[in-house]
């Protein structure tokens, strides 16, 4: 293999499928690089056998070949080198490619390329077509919802659903839950759902660009995989095997108080309310009290610990039904507002041991359930 390929863009690219490099793994190749001509590009692809990357670059090829580089090693290295044309050439015998840009030559001992997994080339006539932004915010105010316990496999998955035109994620960390439904730009033939683990999920969203012009999404069939392909880039995952749990039973389907705020300002409240109860329990309390014959409707945030003190903001809302004091846990409540992209929220409540509905007001296309926790 000799190929001369721009600084920029090999740096690019190794940063993109790097993400896929394990730290820890029981395979040397799998802390390895995949370095490879393809069709007149050159191919970059890392796997932990979960995850999966592939990033093409322009390139001028003088000889086909491919090895498998140190991902470490290369990443760095190509990092410090200067801009301009990087020279790669592989010496088939010893595995080692030379890398040349400028005055400075290094080797790098590399791994056979017949050594690193397989990663499947999709069918894109059986792929479903997804906006870039639309999917890219899709996974923006879902994944965070999903639980880090690898404890419960199921929980760090997305439940991808496609039916006809309508495509929906949700996930759950069995605190909260959160949803959103987006219309397809064609209908499918044949509905779908799989668990996607929300790493990949929020990987795809990081190494898509806004410019790219669609997101295909292949299931691989008898696979047990997904994969995503955009212009210059492939992400393929395993999915996650079970049977995720019955969300939509726990979605509230009527409430005794409905709260609307500025989005910006409950915001900003749940952010000073945190600095206080980040210390103890992380509980805020809101205190929802309609209009009366004196007051205008109001809600009230406050948190208190022993350690640091107490948090109270008072902000206009508008307030109708019941009043309610509940408590969520202030993180969570504020993940979710950081998601929402219209300027008022709503929250809709029953009584103070129930779950709590946030919705963005004027978007019927994303919902967020949360568990409130005890007032104490």
């Amino acid at each position: 293999m000799k190929v001369s390929v721009s600084q920029t863009q090999l740096a690019h690219g190794l940063g993109i499928v790097s993400r896929a490099v394990s730290p820890r793994n029981t395979l040397p190749v799998l802390a390895n690089i995949m370095v490879a001509t393809d069709e007149g590009r050159l191919r970059l692809s890392a796997t932990n056998l979960e995850l999966g990357i592939t990033c093409w670059i322009g390139t001028q090829i003088e000889e086909e070949g491919s090895t498998t580089v140190p991902a470490r090693t290369f990443t760095d290295l190509v990092g410090k080198l200067p801009e301009g044309p990087v020279n790669l050439s592989l010496n088939t015998r010893t595995q080692t490619i030379n890398v040349h840009s400028g005055t400075s030559s290094t080797d790098i001992k590399g791994i056979d390329a017949q050594e690193f997994p397989p990663i499947p080339v999709p069918d894109l006539s059986d792929g479903v077509t997804l906006n870039v932004t639309d999917f890219k915010e899709m996974i923006q105010q879902v994944a965070f919802a999903a639980s880090t316990d690898e404890a419960r496999p199921v929980l760090t998955g997305v439940l991808v659903v496609v039916d006809g035109n309508e495509i929906s994620l949700a996930a759950t960390d069995g605190f909260r839950i959160s949803v959103r439904k987006s219309e397809l730009t064609s209908p499918v033939t044949r509905p779908f759902n799989a668990i996607v683990p929300a790493r990949a999920l929020t990987e795809l969203a990081r190494i898509a660009a806004d410019g790219d012009e669609a997101i295909y999404m292949v299931m691989a069939p008898n696979r047990g995989q997904v994969i995503f392909h955009l212009k210059d880039v492939e992400l393929v995952s395993q999915l996650i095997d079970g049977n995720f749990p019955d969300y939509k039973a726990i979605i509230p389907r009527s409430f005794k108080t409905r709260t609307i705020l500025s989005t910006s300002e409950l915001l900003k409240a749940c952010q000073q309310a945190e600095i206080i109860a980040r210390e103890g329990t992380n509980v805020a309390r809101l205190n929802m009290a309609p209009s009366g014959d004196i007051h205008p409707s109001e809600v009230e945030v406050s948190s208190q610990t022993e350690e640091k003190g107490k948090s109270e903001i008072k902000l206009e809302a508008t307030v109708d039904g019941v009043p309610l004091l509940i408590a969520f846990n202030v993180r969570f409540l504020r993940e979710v507002l950081e998601v929402i992209k219209t300027p008022n929220v709503s929250i809709e409540t029953n009584t103070a041991t129930t779950p709590g509905l946030v919705r963005p007001v004027g978007d019927d296309h994303f919902m967020h359930v949360i568990m409130p926790m005890h007032l104490g």
